[in-house]
């Protein structure tokens, strides 16, 4: 039998075999008084058995494993889990999960570089001070700063060789950010960065210096204005004069190898979620070490992952080059929010504006004026945009006014595009679209059959398997129409199972309905999804957006006193 005290009324019950069926007794508690005033319950250590039948009585608090009924022992039918179970929802869930969090511009690798490859970067990274700057011949001026030909004064550390110094005063801080990332991200796209630091001077106030390796002078534009382009080009990438004929068929392989350069330059500032907004031949350098063109001047550019030196209502651009709709994305776009949040929905705004096709369009208007020699003077580009504007910007339109009394230098560009069956016009009109949407990306163009021939230079591993990597993932279904197309007419006759060639051109002449489609409604539910969601994300920061923004990112650029 066992007591315990509940209350002051101490509970007997028969041992736990034989408690259930059995009244409970209740039987006042004696309490002894010890000479410390302390107050000790009878039978204290009895608890724990008396809940334990209690407990058993009532069938609550133990598993039926345990429980002693009689002769039936109660199991649990529930599943025993042994671990994490694996269903078909929980994987869909983790891959669309991952596939978010590594979409472009990239939240996962986002948070990874902000919080840790440019701490741990700015660990080791080498510092510079005025003084161990000496200035040399002064390479160019702009609006914004001067660039000049520098080398380092008693700098044991450094590994010799001659820089460039740019004395930035507006948006040098915005550069030294985007050079930085640039760093980490895709060191190949741009001009290898070395440091830059805000000068405090009390003559000429702040000023931004920022230091490269000096890695050439010759840009893009100056190539193009010589009359030996683009034969001068090949000889700078392939280190000697070639001596074969000249013709279109060679200027098409160098430009070619431009194009490829270009677009995988490109391509690795667009999938770090910055957008260049100033894309043009005079921002393109040669590199004398690499033999490659690579992309300068990040001070218009915009992290559009974070959202650095993006305002929804202001853009920075040279009108010759720029897109047509001004704006990497759309004006009722909200300011960003704090870099955490803004990370989180980048991918979500990246696909709802596409701001990379901005960019897009400028080396589609490089592209045209390599193989347009009349097209390579800035009053000619002038000219040429005017016309394109009057043409609702379809260039197949342009092409059919002008060609019927085009110049030699014009007729020549057509002749280099409408080489191998006319892929070079081909991704030259993919290009250069009135629309945003409807350009296509840098690696959608770096796909493209235009670059099927190796060119002036074989790729390397790494650029090779990103270009079949590319091809893999994607899908244009014009192709795949063409292909079933010559499919059919190769399978035979009517009278073997195949279509005869007024039936193939009854294919070829079907007219889409006019009437709404499921397509179509697919697309209007999407747009008014993407006007919703706009809509929610502009009163979720409307008060972030009155607040003025902050160069919270300015304070890890060093300060020279």
């Amino acid at each position: 039998m066992a007591s315990v005290a509940i209350g002051g009324v101490v509970l007997h019950s028969h041992s736990h075999s034989s408690f259930l069926g059995n009244k409970l007794k209740l039987k006042p508690l004696s309490l002894k008084k010890q000479p410390n005033s302390r107050i000790v319950y009878a039978h204290g250590g009895e608890m724990f058995r008396f809940a334990h039948d209690l407990f058993v009585g009532v069938g609550v608090g133990l598993p039926c494993t345990v429980m002693e009924c009689g002769d039936i022992i109660y199991r649990s039918t529930l599943p025993k889990s042994n671990g994490i179970t694996v269903t078909v929802p929980g994987v869909i869930l983790a891959l669309g999960t991952l596939s978010y969090l590594w979409a472009t511009p990239g939240v996962a690798p986002g948070f990874f570089d902000m919080f840790v490859l440019a701490f741990v970067e700015r660990l080791f990274r080498p510092t510079y001070k005025k003084d161990d700057i000496v200035l040399g011949k002064k390479l160019g001026e702009g609006s914004f700063g001067a660039v000049y030909r520098v080398s380092l004064a008693k700098k044991p550390s450094s590994k010799g060789g001659d820089f460039v110094l740019k004395k930035a005063t507006e948006y040098g801080a915005v550069e030294i950010w985007m050079n930085e990332r640039v760093r980490r991200a895709c060191a190949n796209s741009c001009a290898d960065f070395v440091y830059g630091f805000l000068e405090n001077s009390s003559k000429k106030g702040a000023e931004y210096w920022l230091l490269w390796r000096f890695e050439g002078e010759a840009t893009l534009a100056d190539l193009m204005q010589s009359r030996e382009f683009p034969y001068n080009v090949e000889a700078l990438i392939l280190g000697e004069v070639q001596d074969l004929p000249k013709g279109l068929d060679r200027e098409n392989r160098i430009i070619q190898t431009i194009m490829r350069q270009l677009l995988f330059a490109l391509d690795g500032l667009h999938s770090t979620g910055i957008v260049h907004r100033d894309i043009k031949p005079q921002n393109i350098i040669f590199s004398e070490g690499s033999r490659t063109f690579k992309i300068i001047d990040l001070g218009a550019a915009a992290d559009l992952r974070v959202g650095i030196n993006y305002i929804p209502k202001e853009f920075l651009l040279d009108p010759r080059y720029a897109a047509p709709e001004q704006y990497i994305m759309s004006t009722q776009t909200p300011s960003a929010p704090s870099a955490p949040v803004a990370a989180a929905l980048s991918p979500v705004l990246w696909q709802l504006n596409l701001p990379d096709r901005f960019d897009i369009y400028s080396v589609g208007l490089i592209f045209l004026q390599m193989a347009f020699p009349g097209l390579r003077s800035d009053s000619s580009l002038i000219q040429f945009n005017r016309q394109l504007k009057r043409c609702d910007y379809d260039l197949v339109s342009w092409r059919q006014t002008v060609e019927p009394r085009a110049s030699p230098e014009l007729r020549k560009g057509f002749e280099l595009l409408d080489l191998d069956g006319g892929i070079g016009w081909e991704l030259l009109a993919s290009m250069v679209r009135f629309k945003a949407r409807q350009r296509i990306s840098a690696k959608t163009a770096l796909a493209h059959p235009y670059f099927d021939r190796e060119g002036l230079l074989a790729l390397s591993f790494i650029q090779n398997l990103k270009l079949q990597f590319f091809r893999a993932t994607q899908q244009d279904y014009s192709e795949a129409a063409n292909w079933i197309v010559q499919l059919m007419a190769k399978s035979g006759t009517e009278q073997d199972g195949g279509f005869t060639e007024a039936q193939l051109q009854e294919l070829r002449d079907i007219e889409p309905k006019k009437k709404s489609s499921t397509p179509r409604n697919a697309l209007a539910s999407a747009l008014r999804l993407q006007r919703k969601i706009l809509r929610t994300l502009n009163e979720s920061i409307d008060e972030l957006r009155r607040q003025k923004k902050s160069l919270w990112w300015s304070r890890w650029i060093p300060r020279e006193e």
